[in-house]
């Protein structure tokens, strides 16, 4: 069984979270660009065996695509044409950011590090991931 990859892509950075071999628990992997996300997947899954990647669908509080949607689309595209085996799903990922932020805080994380833009991204990819995980325990 291979692992779920999850991708909060944004325009600046994406970040990424994997689970284990078995799928039972989410770690955050990566901060990356989105210009280099292509040559990053392709490394890692030259070396761990990937089975689907879910990618964060930005909605509006009414369920209706954001205008994140604009860049997004296009790079999903990529990937798709990129991995065209992969299996791809969409997840929502209203308020991880938010989330992710609210868990740094109370897991202690100092001031300082909860800057790190990173570092939430990352977060919020464990918390899409941790999300698409529980909705379903047969994945």
């Amino acid at each position: 069984m291979g692992r779920i990859l999850a991708i909060d892509y944004g325009r600046r950075r994406c970040g990424l979270a994997v689970t284990d071999p078995l799928r039972i628990v989410a770690t955050a992997l990566a901060t990356i660009p989105p210009a280099e996300l292509v040559a990053f997947l392709k490394d890692y899954m030259s070396r761990e065996t990937v089975d689907e990647i879910v990618v964060g669908l930005p909605t509006t509080m009414r369920g209706e695509p954001s205008d994140s949607m604009r860049y997004i689309t296009p790079a999903l595209g990529r990937l798709r044409k990129e991995f065209p085996a992969m299996k791809f799903t969409m997840w929502d990922e209203r308020f991880t950011s938010t989330l992710a932020h609210r868990a740094m805080i109370d897991a202690g994380v100092k001031k300082s590090d909860r800057r790190d833009k990173g570092a939430i991204d990352r977060m919020a990819a464990v918390i899409i991931l941790n999300s698409y995980l529980s909705a379903s325990p047969l994945k």
